[in-house]
């Protein structure tokens, strides 16, 4: 069997929205909704993409979103929406332009497929852990469909020639042009100029790396999905994975926050005390939002402070020097007893998109002990981690604004 040239990235025939359906089939992420928000969502909307992306919410309420029956329905789903016309793929193997606006924040990337093979040799790099399960769930997802139908997002290092090339793409009018429920505005542009492409291609061919920032279950899960088919001699193109790939100066992280049931038995003043022994512990007036690496808001009830760690704690290690790493070294596991964030109970994570009040929510209605407010982790920081090989703490970042599933989909073929 022969494999295809080994491009880091290559163009696509896109599934796409027939011409004017587009705000009817995109749809939040499938992973950022649960099943009875994605049901709501979905409510009155028999084209978004969420009846392919959740299928659940077209089975009984009490279905396993496990269950075969499931995917069965995505399948079901996807194809009635190719039979109706709403979906449609191009002929010939395209780029596309996908800029994102948020709040007048803009960034531009590029739809393209990614290269399983690069990213087995981790030439496309990891930062996180993946859950089995998870994995598993999308590996069942691509094959019942035969598609790919939500872009992992990828960012590449500075590249000014790639940034020129994309934002060439991204001129006159978007072939599709959304603005989603949440305010998010979501644009496509389509490039099928072979020789344009060939730059495009060659260029990133020329990148050292390229970094996973989120979708590491689904990438992970393309890779098992090429190896079972190199077994049995089906399609090449699952060689390759959808991906979205953003200038990483463009990208926005946002603070990923932590919340506490309790204070291990210790009183709020012992807790003051004890937190003292390695930061500047200060009285606040107003919610701290962290200026700088080394600073944690903390919130008991109705009270904030200002924790600025001891410099000489701080370490030049591309993990262990994360805030987020710093905060569990020296609070969550010793003073809270947490140990492990992926599978303890006592602590919950809340994205910095929903502001700083969301802590004091969490914590003055007496569902939680303690809030810490942290300064975000950096796009330079996360490729440092991959760049080492590494892999972050748990829910360390929080990329926005996110990515529509619906607009570009990959069919395996």
């Amino acid at each position: 069997m022969t494999h295809l040239e080994n491009s880091l990235i290559k163009p696509l025939r896109g599934l796409r929205p027939a011409p004017g359906r587009a705000a009817e089939v995109a749809a939040p992420p499938y992973d950022v909704l649960s099943s009875a928000e994605a049901r709501q969502r979905s409510a009155g909307k028999p084209w978004s993409f969420l009846h392919i992306s959740k299928p659940e919410i077209d089975l009984p309420v009490d279905v396993d979103p496990y269950d075969p029956s499931v995917y069965a329905k995505a399948a079901e789903n996807l194809g009635k929406m190719l039979e109706s016309g709403v979906l449609a793929r191009d002929t010939t193997a395209c780029y596309y332009a996908y800029r994102l606006i948020m709040n007048g924040h803009v960034q531009t990337g590029l739809v393209a497929t990614a290269s399983v093979s690069c990213y087995d040799s981790n030439r496309i790099r990891k930062h996180e852990f993946t859950r089995p399960d998870k994995e598993d769930d999308r590996v069942r997802q691509i094959e019942a469909t035969n598609a790919e139908t939500g872009p992992v997002l990828l960012a590449y290092p500075n590249s000014k020639i790639a940034d020129a090339l994309i934002d060439a793409i991204a001129q006159d009018e978007p072939s599709a042009d959304v603005t989603a429920d949440d305010g998010i505005r979501h644009q496509i542009w389509v490039l099928d100029d072979a020789a344009k492409i060939d730059a495009i291609t060659r260029c990133f061919d020329g990148m050292e790396a390229l970094y996973i920032a989120d979708g590491h279950h689904r990438s992970a899960a393309a890779s098992r999905v090429a190896a079972a088919r190199r077994q049995d001699d089906r399609q090449l193109s699952s060689e390759y994975f959808l991906a979205v790939i953003f200038p990483h100066h463009q990208m926005k992280i946002y603070d990923y926050n932590r919340v506490v049931k309790d204070l291990n038995g210790l009183t709020a003043d012992e807790f003051l005390a004890r937190l003292g022994e390695k930061f500047l512990v200060s009285p606040a007036c107003d919610a701290v939002k962290p200026a700088c690496p080394g600073e944690v808001g903390l919130y008991l009830p109705k009270r904030w402070y200002r924790l600025n760690i001891d410099p000489k704690l701080f370490s030049a290690d591309p993990v262990a020097g994360l805030d987020v790493s710093l905060l569990s070294e020296h609070v969550l596991g010793p003073l809270l007893g947490i140990a492990d964030l992926r599978r303890d109970k006592r602590i919950d994570f809340v994205g910095g998109i929903r502001g700083l009040s969301e802590l004091e929510k969490r914590v003055d209605s007496g569902e939680m002990a303690v809030a810490f407010a942290l300064y975000p982790t950096r796009m330079d920081q996360l490729m440092a981690v991959a760049d080492s090989n590494q892999v972050m703490p748990p829910k360390s970042t929080w990329f926005e604004p996110k990515l529509a599933d619906g607009l570009v989909s990959h069919v395996l073929d």
